[in-house]
C-alpha cells in the first residue's frame, strides 16, 4: 500500500528502508550526548550547494550511526537546525534488504531507480541515510550490470538527492577512494573515538533508557567504572559501544539475580560491572579481597609448588603481579616483561606455564612462540602479517592475531637470540608503548601482557659456577643484544643449574602426576624411597636439567605398568608398590586394596 509522508510518496523508501525522523517523533530513539562538533559538520555538509553529502568515518562502535539519528533527533526538535533543514526527512536505507531477492539481471537496478526517483519528487525533503556505505561497491555488478554506486553517482553529483553514508576508515581507504568519481562525492567528516570524560557523559544519558528496560538503577561509580575498565581491559573495540555493552550487561546480570525478589530496584554497582568484565575477559579485576591479598602475598608459595628452585626468578615476578593487581604499574607498558637465560631444563618454560595458570587462570592463557623459526629477514613479516599483495595477507600475524584474540596472557618468545635481528625493533616498541601496528593498520594492545623471552646464553659460564658467574653471563648477554634492548626489560633472570635435592623434588611431582593419572583407573601407586632415588639419579643430568627426567619416567615406570595392565597382572581396585631391586631393576608388588 502506498503511504504518503509530508505530501511524498515513500512506498520503495519505506519497503527498504526506516524513517529515523518519525522514529524521532514517536520517541523511538535515544537522546544523543555529545557528538555537537560532527553534528555541525553534517549539517554545514548537506547545506551547502553541490558536493552536500557527508561521509561519516570511523572506527566500529564510536557512535557514527547516532550521529544521523541525533540530526533526525535536532530536525524534529527544530532546535539547533538551520531552516533549510526543517521538515525534512531522514530516511534510513538498509542495502542487505535492497539487495535481498535479487535473482535476475535489472532487478536491483529498478529497485535504485524507484528509490533514487521517490527521493527526487520530494524536492530535497528526503535525506538517504546509507550505514555501511561501502557495501554499494559491487551491489549487483555482476557481469555487465551496473552496481549501486554508478547508479547513484549521477543524481549525486547534480545534487538530486542528498545522502549520509557512514562505514569504517579501512573499508573507506578500501572501497570509497579507489572509486575516484564516488569519492568526489562525499564530504568525509571523521567521528574519532570519545575520550574518556565524553564517554562517562553519553553512558550517563543513555543509562536511562537501558535502566528503563531492565528495571534497575546504575550507581555512578557504575557508570566510570564501565568506561575506565572498558577502556583498559577490552582493548579490540572503540568507545562507547564497549562501555554500552558492559552497563547493559550487567543490568540483565542484576535483574535476572533479583526479578523474584521483592522490594525496592535492585542497583547496579562498580562490583557488578568487574563481574561482567572479569567474564569476559578472565583476568580478575574486582577490587583485591582478604582472600586475594593473602594469596598474592604468597605468590611465592603458590610458584614454588610447581617450579623448584629459582628463588629469584620467582620472587621477581611474584613482585610484578603484585604490582599489577594492585593498579600501580605503568599502564602504558605489559603487565611485565623479562628475559630468562640459563641452561636448558631448568624451569624457564615450566614458570611460564605455571604463571599463565596462577594469573590467568588458564594454561590456555599461553602465547608460545619458538623464535629459531624468525631467523631470517623476510620471516618478520610472520609477527604482524604479510603486506598487502603477498601471500598470507588476510591471514594477520602470527603474533598480533593470536595476541588480537587472547590480549590477557603470557606471551612465551622461546630461543630468542635466535630471532632476526630486525625482530627486536618490533620487541621495542612492544616493550615501550604497549601496542603493535598489524599489517591492517589495526592497533594491537600488549598491555595486559606478560612478556617472557627465555635465552640459553651464559649456559657455559652457570656451568663452570664461581662466584662472579651471574656477571660474566651479564657481559654475555651485553656483548649479543643491544643495550636499548636490555634497557627496556623489567628484569634479566638468571636460572641457576639445579642441585640433586631439586631433581629429587621435581621427580616427586612428576611421580605424582602418574599417580594422578592412575587413581582416575582406582589403581593406588606408592613409591619407595630406593626407586624416587634411582629416578633422581637416572634422571638428571648437568647438560640437559631436568628434562630426561620425564624419560627416565616413562622408561622405568610407566612402559612397565601398561604391560602388567594390558596382561591383567595389575587391575582396578588394587593397590602397587612400585620399588627397585637389588639389580637395579623395577619391582611392581601389588595386592588387594579396593580403593573406595
Amino acid at each position: 500500500m502506498e503511504r504518503l509522508q509530508g505530501n511524498h510518496k515513500m512506498t520503495t523508501l519505506l519497503k527498504y528502508g526506516t524513517d529515523l525522523t518519525k522514529m524521532a517523533q514517536e520517541g523511538k530513539l535515544d537522546l544523543i550526548i555529545g557528538r555537537s562538533e560532527q553534528i555541525e559538520r553534517v549539517t554545514q555538509i548537506l547545506c551547502r550547494r553541490r558536493k552536500n553529502n557527508p561521509c561519516l568515518i570511523g572506527e566500529p562502535g564510536v557512535g557514527k550511526t547516532v550521529i544521523a539519528e541525533g540530526l533526525a533527533l535536532h530536525i524534529v526538535n527544530a532546535q539547533p537546525i538551520p531552516p533549510k533543514l526543517l521538515k525534512k526527512k531522514i530516511v534510513s536505507i538498509d542495502m542487505a534488504r535492497v539487495v535481498a531477492g535479487t535473482k535476475y539481471r535489472g532487478q536491483l537496478e529498478e529497485r535504485l531507480v524507484e528509490i533514487v526517483d521517490e527521493v527526487k519528487e520530494s524536492n530535497g525533503d528526503i535525506i538517504l541515510f546509507v550505514d555501511e556505505v561501502h557495501t554499494l561497491i559491487g551491489a549487483g555488478g555482476g557481469g555487465n550490470a551496473l552496481n549501486a554506486a554508478n547508479i547513484l553517482k549521477p543524481a549525486l553529483a547534480r545534487g538530486e538527492i542528498k545522502m549520509i553514508g557512514a562505514t569504517t576508515l579501512s573499508e573507506y581507504r578500501k572501497y570509497i577512494e579507489k572509486d575516484a568519481a564516488l569519492e568526489r562525492r562525499f564530504q568525509p567528516v571523521k567521528v574519532p573515538e570519545p575520550s574518556t570524560d565524553e564517554a562517562i557523559q553519553i553512558i550517563q544519558g543513555v543509562s536511562k533508557s537501558y535502566a528503563s528496560h531492565h528495571n534497575v538503577r546504575y550507581a555512578e561509580d557504575a557508570i566510570v567504572s564501565a568506561v575506565k575498565l572498558s577502556e583498559r581491559y577490552i582493548s579490540d573495540r572503540f568507545l562507547p559501544d564497549k562501555a554500552i555493552d558492559l552497563i547493559d550487561e550487567a543490568g540483565s546480570r542484576v535483574y535476572l539475580s533479583r526479578f523474584n525478589a521483592s522490594g525496592p530496584i535492585p542497583v547496579v554497582t562498580e562490583k557488578d560491572i568487574q563481574q561482567v568484565v572479569t567474564s569476559l575477559t578472565g583476568i580478575p579485576v574486582e577490587k583485591v579481597s582478604k582472600k586475594d591479598s593473602e594469596r598474592l602475598l604468597k605468590m611465592e608459595e603458590v610458584l614454588h609448588k610447581h617450579v623448584i628452585g629459582q628463588t629469584e626468578a620467582v620472587n621477581v615476578i611474584s613482585r610484578a603481579i603484585r604490582r599489577s593487581r594492585v593498579g600501580i604499574r605503568n599502564q602504558r607498558r605489559p603487565i611485565g616483561s623479562f628475559l630468562f637465560t640459563g641452561p636448558t631444563g631448568v624451569g624457564k618454560t615450566e614458570l611460564a606455564n605455571v604463571l599463565a595458570a596462577e594469573y590467568f587462570s588458564s594454561k590456555q592463557a599461553m602465547i608460545r612462540l619458538d623464535m629459531s623459526e624468525y631467523y631470517e629477514r623476510h620471516t618478520v613479516a610472520k609477527l604482524i602479517g604479510s603486506p598487502p599483495g603477498y601471500v598470507g595477507y588476510d591471514e594477520g600475524g602470527q603474533l598480533t592475531e593470536l595476541v588480537r584474540r587472547k590480549s590477557h596472557s603470557v606471551i612465551l618468545l622461546d630461543e630468542i637470540e635466535k630471532a632476526h635481528p630486525d625482530i627486536f625493533n618490533i620487541l621495542l616498541q612492544i616493550l615501550d608503548d604497549g601496542r603493535l601496528t598489524d599489517n591492517k593498520g589495526r592497533i594491537i594492545d600488549f598491555k595486559n601482557t606478560i612478556i617472557i623471552m627465555t635465552s640459553n646464553i651464559g649456559s657455559g659460564v652457570i656451568g663452570k659456577g664461581g662466584s662472579d658467574a651471574n656477571a660474566r653471563v651479564a657481559e654475555e648477554l651485553k656483548k649479543f643484544f643491544k643495550a636499548e634492548f636490555l634497557n627496556r626489560l623489567d628484569e634479566i633472570i638468571i636460572f641457576q643449574q639445579l642441585t640433586k635435592s631439586e631433581v629429587e623434588k621435581i621427580a616427586n611431582i612428576m611421580l605424582k602426576e602418574v599417580s594422578g593419572r592412575l587413581k582416575e583407573k582406582k589403581i593406588k601407586l606408592h613409591f619407595t624411597k630406593s626407586f624416587k632415588e634411582k629416578i633422581a639419579d637416572d634422571g638428571y643430568s648437568p647438560i640437559y636439567g631436568a628434562r630426561p627426567l620425564r624419560r627416565t619416567i616413562t622408561r622405568f615406570l610407566e612402559d612397565s605398568l601398561a604391560e602388567k595392565m594390558l596382561s591383567g597382572e595389575i587391575n582396578k581396585g588394587e593397590y602397587v608398590k612400585v620399588d627397585i631391586d637389588m639389580n637395579g631393576n623395577v619391582m611392581l608388588l601389588r595386592n588387594s586394596f579396593v580403593i573406595s
